[in-house]
């Protein structure tokens, strides 16, 4: 009765915060097996497209004159949202990062005027992509906030882009990378391998602790609140096989995340924000080979990195992933050469 109770109030808290569904989970196997898995939850229909992209390539943070300018040091393959931003990828260096939904998410103020740098929040994801090698060189680049994340509406809504970072690497390293009231807030260990949307991290790890006095094989909340996810990603991810079968990791991974998804077109009026997945991808970090699945093109496909030229100089390369076209195991062949798509602005 006393569990009953204290789940019921904590769920009361954790509903009013629920915001636009996402789930990443990171699996860590024997003999550097290193798995990041994550569901992309949206209300609307989101298109995605996968991207590779080689080293070498100029890109700036289209937020006017003051934009941030780099060049990447690392190739990577993303998937984007509209071709209009990176939302998730995996470098050569195995390296993954993932952007999720976050209500309480506030930005700091950009001068574009000032002296600080600055860098969209379409570009966020792959400037870290393109840049770092680990969580830990990361994490020490970015703590004293080189330049400011500059956020807009999602094209087309009054809905105001707030989003966190999540990164792992081929070490089973983590970080999440959360602005709260115009702060920068990094939480960095090994053991974040697992985040959702709402809350903001430090109360999802507070759930994480109140959980891990229940035994998962007696009990386990089910709906899809972000809440909810939370808990079954961190009980099943340590449930699965431990295990350096790559067959086995990706397929016990992949399950775990659709434990975590939401039935597509589900909806409800009382919590319009629980969102239906649209896709998934397992990242593996140490053979470099990124798996997707989208509800909308059936079939698991997957890319692996290390059959691309990544030189600088090489060509970027697109496969676009139209409606109704089933795509199943390599699709390195399915790329074809294109220009790297124009990250969202203001």
């Amino acid at each position: 009765m006393k569990y009953l109770f204290s789940f019921v109030f904590l769920a009361f808290l954790f509903i009013q915060k629920e915001a636009l569904a996402c789930t990443r989970v990171v699996y860590k196997g024997p003999n550097g097996m290193v798995l990041t898995a994550r569901s992309m939850d949206w209300k609307d229909e989101i298109s995605a497209n996968l991207w590779v992209f080689p080293r070498g390539i100029a890109r700036t943070g289209e937020v006017g004159p003051q934009s941030l300018k780099w060049i990447s040091k690392y190739g990577s393959v993303i998937s984007s949202a509209w071709d209009i931003a990176t939302v998730d990828g995996l470098n050569e260096k195995g390296l993954v990062a993932n952007v999720l939904w976050l209500v309480e998410s506030s930005y700091p103020k950009f001068d574009p005027e000032g002296k600080k740098k600055g860098i969209s929040i379409s570009a966020w994801a792959q400037y870290v992509l393109d840049n770092f090698g680990s969580v830990n060189e990361a994490v020490t680049a970015l703590k004293d906030e080189p330049f400011v994340v500059v956020s807009d509406y999602v094209p087309g809504t009054k809905k105001f882009t707030t989003l966190h970072l999540s990164i792992s690497d081929a070490a089973g390293d983590n970080a999440i990378f959360e602005y709260i009231n115009g702060k920068l807030v990094i939480h960095h260990d090994v053991a974040y391998t697992v985040m959702t949307n709402s809350p903001v991290f430090n109360e999802q790890l507070a759930l994480d602790k109140y959980w891990a006095g229940i035994p998962g094989t007696i009990m386990l909340p089910g709906t899809n609140r972000a809440a909810d996810r939370f808990v079954r990603a961190s009980y099943y991810i340590k449930a699965i096989p431990q295990t350096d079968d790559v067959r086995v990791a990706v397929a016990s991974v992949f399950s775990v995340i659709r434990n975590c998804s939401v039935p597509f077109g589900i909806s409800s009026e009382a919590e319009p924000n629980i969102s239906s997945t649209r896709w998934r991808s397992v990242a593996d970090q140490k053979n470099k080979v990124y798996y997707f699945e989208n509800v909308l093109t059936p079939g698991t496909f997957w890319v692996d990195l290390n059959k691309f030229d990544l030189k600088e100089g090489a060509k970027s390369m697109k496969l676009s992933l139209n409606k109704g076209v089933a795509l199943n195991g390599l699709s390195n062949p399915d790329f074809k050469a294109a220009e790297p798509f124009k990250f969202l602005g203001i």
